[in-house]
């Protein structure tokens, strides 16, 4: 394997084919052994670049004591496994910190922008080898608010709002599941951590409940028109989080 690795026909492999092994190794027990493996042959760097440059970045070891950005994102996609059976959830738990890997290295071991600068490689990612939206889209939203959620105990009932609002949680209420079990994997994907406890989950997981309590009809019949529906609507739900 290393020695094809080292030829250069890797480089000659469709996007499709990429992504028909990747997505394969997804529904594996141990997803996390494909990365290894290809890693340690010298494939990752050819085929998913974006995660092989992941390995030797720093982060702070209070938070990581595996302190290696790679080595994390191998004990999240174990994790992720263990939590869920969803390809999806599992994909975008693998990529969840790709913007570590960019971090410019004057700034090790803090990557304060990880969660934005790593919406444009999980793009380009994406379309390099033509993932289908459903993998990119979760990666997405689980990239950009895995620290809030992280962070769920300090967040504001509107700011709690204003997250489930982006998920668009109303019309796709599965979709907040999946973004929550991929949080917890990454809380989890850290040595010494593998079996915390992750009450962010339960946290967002009633705010939703007490958000969607609140009746459209009970807004209406109060005399609310047009825009103001809407307005009253968000304040009510924010009532009904704060009441929590």
């Amino acid at each position: 394997m290393a020695q094809i690795a080292g030829s250069g026909e890797l480089e000659s492999l469709t996007p499709e084919r990429v992504w028909q092994e990747w997505h394969k190794s997804l529904s594996t027990q141990s997803p996390h052994i494909f990365l290894d493996v290809l890693r340690k042959c010298g494939a990752l760097a050819v085929v998913i670049p974006e995660i092989d440059k992941l390995f030797g970045v720093p982060q702070p070891e209070k938070w990581h004591p595996e302190i290696d950005t790679g080595v994390h994102t191998l004990m999240v996609a174990q994790q992720a496994a263990l939590l869920s059976d969803s390809l999806p959830v599992r994909f975008a738990a693998q990529l969840h910190d790709l913007g570590k890997g960019i971090t410019p290295e004057k700034e090790w071991p803090s990557h304060k922008m990880h969660c934005h600068t790593g919406l444009k490689l999980i793009k380009k990612l994406c379309e390099r080898i033509r993932v289908p939206n459903e993998f990119k889209e979760l990666s997405l939203f689980v990239c950009e608010q895995h620290s809030n959620i992280h962070r769920a105990a300090e967040l504001k009932p509107a700011t709690k709002l204003k997250v489930l609002n982006h998920f668009d949680v109303w019309r796709k209420p599965e979709r907040l599941e999946d973004i929550l079990l991929c949080c917890m994997a990454d809380s989890r994907g850290r040595t010494g951590f593998e079996d915390i406890e992750y009450p962010q989950k339960a946290i967002f997981e009633q705010a939703y409940q007490a958000a969607l309590s609140v009746n459209v009809q009970e807004v209406i019949k109060d005399g609310h028109q047009g825009k103001a529906i809407r307005d009253e609507m968000e304040k009510r739900r924010v009532a009904a989080i704060a009441a929590l």
